[in-house]
C-alpha cells in the first residue's frame, strides 16, 4: 500500500465523521445554545421584543436562544457580526430597518453589503414610533409643539437613539415637514437618551413605543402622537403625526436573519419556528402590550420587504438632510 493510498484510507473515517455532523448539524437544528445577536444596547424596545421571542423559540425547540449584544453606529456594528459570523446556525441576529433599509441612503459607505451578505429569514415585528416630550415643555398636542418651536428657532432639541435609527429619521422628518429649527442629540441607544429626556437636558424623541408609553404612564414624559399609519391598539387615545402632517409614517420593524450561506434545510426550519411562535397567543400578546405587531414573512418576502423600504425611505432621508458621510 503506497502512502497516498494509506493516508487516504486514515483520512476516511475523519471526513466521514466530519460529512455526518455536518448533516446532523442541520437536520437536528437547533440544538445547544444559540446566539441571538442584538444590534442596539440592552434595555430599549427592540431588546424587550428581542428577548420575548428568544424565549418563545426556546421553550418550542429546547434549544438556548440567547440575546448578546454587539451595539453601535446605528446598528451598523452589530450587523456587520452578524454577516462574518459562520453560516453554522450559532449565531443569527437582528434585521433592522435602520442599517438596512435607512443605512444604505444615509451612509456614503457600510461595511457590509445588504444585498449579498445576509440570509433573510423572516419578519418578527412592526411598530411605530413615539413622539413624547418633557413634561415642563409647554406643549400638549402637536401643533401647539410645532408652533412653540417655531417661536423658538434653535432653542429645542430632540433626543435619538443614534444617527440613522428610526428615532432619529423620525426626528429629521418632523424638523422637515414642519419647517422647524431644532438640535439632533444623539445617544448610544435609548436608555441614556431617556435619561437625559426625563432630566429635561433634552425636549423631546421619537422612540419605539414600549418604553416611551410607559413613562408617560407615569407622568414622567408626555405624549404626543404615534408615527404609525394607524393609532394604535395600545394607545388608541393618541392621534398619529399624519393626522397633523399628511404623508408623516415611519415604522420601525425587526427580522431575523443570518450570515450569508446558512444551510437551506436550517433556513426552512427557523422560518418555520417563526411563524410557529408568531402565532403563539402569549407571544402574540406579550407583543401587543409592547406596542409591537407580530409580523411573519417567507425568507424571500423579507428580502422584497426591505428593498422596498428601502426605496420608499430614501427620498425620505435626502429631503431630510439627514446624510452623513
Amino acid at each position: 500500500m503506497n502512502g497516498t493510498t494509506r493516508r487516504g484510507l486514515l483520512a476516511a473515517p475523519a471526513l466521514l465523521a466530519a460529512g455526518t455532523l455536518g448533516a446532523q448539524t442541520r437536520t437536528d437544528w437547533p440544538t445547544g445554545s444559540i446566539r441571538f445577536l442584538g444590534i442596539f444596547p440592552p434595555g430599549g424596545g427592540t431588546d424587550i421584543i428581542s428577548r420575548i421571542w428568544c424565549q418563545k423559540v426556546s421553550e418550542l425547540t429546547g434549544a438556548l436562544f440567547v440575546v448578546g449584544h454587539r451595539a453601535g453606529a446605528a446598528g451598523n456594528i452589530g450587523t456587520e457580526a452578524i454577516a462574518r459570523a459562520a453560516p453554522d446556525g450559532r449565531t443569527i441576529g437582528l434585521a433592522s430597518v435602520a442599517p438596512l433599509a435607512i443605512g444604505p441612503t444615509l451612509y456614503r459607505r457600510l461595511p457590509f453589503d445588504v444585498t449579498k451578505d445576509f440570509t433573510y429569514v423572516s419578519g418578527l415585528w412592526q411598530l411605530p414610533n413615539l413622539l413624547t416630550i418633557h413634561p415642563d415643555v409647554p406643549a400638549r398636542t402637536v401643533p401647539e409643539l410645532i408652533a412653540l418651536v417655531k417661536a423658538n428657532p434653535g432653542k429645542y432639541s430632540y433626543a435619538s437613539s443614534g444617527s440613522g435609527t428610526t428615532v432619529h429619521i423620525s426626528g429629521a422628518m418632523f424638523a422637515a415637514m414642519a419647517g422647524l429649527d431644532m438640535v439632533h442629540v444623539p445617544y448610544r441607544g435609548g436608555a441614556p437618551a431617556h435619561v437625559d429626556l426625563q432630566a429635561g437636558r433634552v425636549h423631546m424623541m421619537f422612540d419605539n413605543i414600549p418604553q416611551g408609553l410607559a413613562l408617560s404612564r407615569e407622568g414622567k414624559l408626555r405624549a404626543l402622537a404615534v408615527t404609525g399609519s394607524e393609532r394604535s391598539p395600545v394607545a388608541p387615545e393618541l392621534p398619529t403625526m399624519g393626522e397633523f402632517l399628511p404623508g408623516f409614517y415611519i415604522t420601525s420593524w425587526g427580522g431575523v436573519m443570518g450570515p450569508a450561506g446558512l444551510p437551506p434545510a436550517m433556513v426552512q426550519r427557523l422560518s418555520a419556528l417563526t411563524k410557529q411562535s408568531l402565532e403563539a397567543p402569549d407571544l402574540v400578546a406579550r407583543f401587543r402590550e409592547n406596542g409591537a405587531t407580530p409580523w411573519f414573512t417567507t425568507p424571500e418576502g423579507l428580502a422584497e420587504f426591505r428593498a422596498r423600504n428601502e426605496a420608499a425611505l430614501a427620498p425620505i432621508i435626502r429631503a431630510s438632510g439627514a446624510q452623513v458621510d
